[in-house]
């Protein structure tokens, strides 16, 4: 399995894992939870995806129902789907968005840096032409990440708009409860977690590198390998100013503090610290790319 794949696949089955905390701001998490703790997470995350998808479905059969004319079908299906949306806040009443689907699309240019250049001239020389279309089908390609679309029910308003759809069938004034059904259903709120791939895969080779770091007496090979990590930080991090995730400022603060990691390192130096500085530019970073932060 490709260095790529491995770092976009721990990425994506940790937010997944997570998925409660990560869509919901009220959340609590907690810090390095016990195997039950983690299977009681992954449980609820289980129940909770569900319940809610559970809730959605019911509410688009009741929509169907009531376009074939089964009134108390729809009836049925939205009791079921306010039951549904019960046991959700039962379980935890502080949460104001359920999550019912998720959905995860990578775009992984292939190609290093070079190639990401030409397709940028390529895009800049259609804009100046005006020929947008092309350099919009350009940039859609101009990416190496993967997305997690998480789509959410707004516990706020999501159970009072079914409430208030049932009460519009009781009055046989069926038009309204479907227009108040379909409104439900267009108001779930999308949010989205980027994760750049070459700055996953600039943090994974500096994991490695930071291990050997912290190693006292170092073998040649490991010296060397520790080069090599470092270097392949660099390329990744390269690649990833390249495609624009980030400002040229971020990236030579990331070049800085890698010089600066392997003067400390030279001659078998070894030691702790040399690379939270890095660590957390970098963690900074990814909160900045996310869709609202920049």
């Amino acid at each position: 399995m490709s260095l790529v794949r491995t770092a976009m696949l721990a990425c994506v089955m940790a937010l997944l894992t997570l998925l409660p905390t990560a869509a919901f701001a009220d959340a609590k998490v907690t810090v390095k939870p016990s195997t039950q703790a983690q299977d009681q997470t992954e449980e609820k995350r289980k129940t909770l995806l569900a319940d809610a998808t559970s809730a959605i479905q019911e509410t688009q059969s009741a929509l169907k129902r009531l376009d074939e004319g089964k009134n108390q079908e729809a009836l049925a299906a939205l009791e079921r789907a306010t039951g549904k949306l019960e046991l959700i806040l039962a379980r935890d009443p502080a949460l104001k968005l359920a999550p019912a689907s998720v959905n995860v699309v990578t775009v992984d240019l292939q190609g290093g840096v070079d190639v990401v250049k030409a397709m940028r001239k390529e895009i800049g020389d259609s804009i100046s032409a005006g020929r947008l279309q092309d350099a919009r089908r350009l940039m859609e390609n101009l990416a190496s990440e993967t997305v997690v679309s998480v789509s959410n029910i707004p516990l706020a308003t999501y159970p009072a708009a079914i409430k208030q759809a049932a009460k519009l069938i009781d009055d046989k004034k069926i038009d309204d409860a479907k227009r108040a059904l379909q409104t439900a259903l267009n108001t779930q709120v999308v949010t989205e977690t980027i994760i750049p791939l070459p700055i996953v895969n600039a943090e994974t080779a500096l994991k490695e590198a930071k291990t050997l770091a912290e190693k006292k007496d170092r073998k040649p090979e490991e010296n060397s390998r520790l080069k090599t990590s470092l270097a392949d930080a660099r390329s990744q991090l390269e690649r990833a100013e390249a495609l624009g995730y980030g400002k040229k400022s971020d990236f030579d603060a990331f070049y800085q503090q890698l010089k600066e990691i392997d003067q400390k390192t030279a001659d078998n130096k070894s030691g702790t610290g040399f690379f939270s500085k890095i660590e957390a530019s970098i963690a900074d970073l990814m909160k900045s790319i996310q869709p609202g932060k920049s």
